[in-house]
């Protein structure tokens, strides 16, 4: 009974509302909170797939300043076969000196 009777105290004030203006109401909301929520899954994803990438990358530097270290001291004097790498100093690129990891 006191439900109904604060709902016709309601009425008045919904008729004070232009009917004209257009709002995005619950529906509006939901949908923007869920876009947000979206865009802060796809972020933390991001974060987690670049940490991955950079350590990766890390670890190939690593592994080529070692194997290079251990190919500087050996001393072969041999002279690089292609011309490419002479004109480089004879050093490759680190690219090309370890294949990409398939996972």
């Amino acid at each position: 009974m006191s439900a109904s009777l604060a709902l016709t105290h309601l009425v008045p004030l919904a008729k004070e509302v232009d009917e004209n203006k257009v709002t995005p109401g619950v529906l509006g909301f939901i949908v923007f909170a869920a876009m947000a929520l979206a865009v802060w899954a796809l972020m933390k994803s991001m974060n987690r797939h670049m940490g991955k990438v950079k350590d990766n990358f890390e670890q190939e530097a690593e592994a080529a300043a070692s194997a290079g270290a251990a190919g500087g001291k050996s001393g072969s004097g041999t002279a690089p076969a292609s011309g490419a790498s002479a004109a480089s100093g004879g050093k490759a690129s680190p690219a090309k000196a370890s294949p990409a990891k398939a996972e």
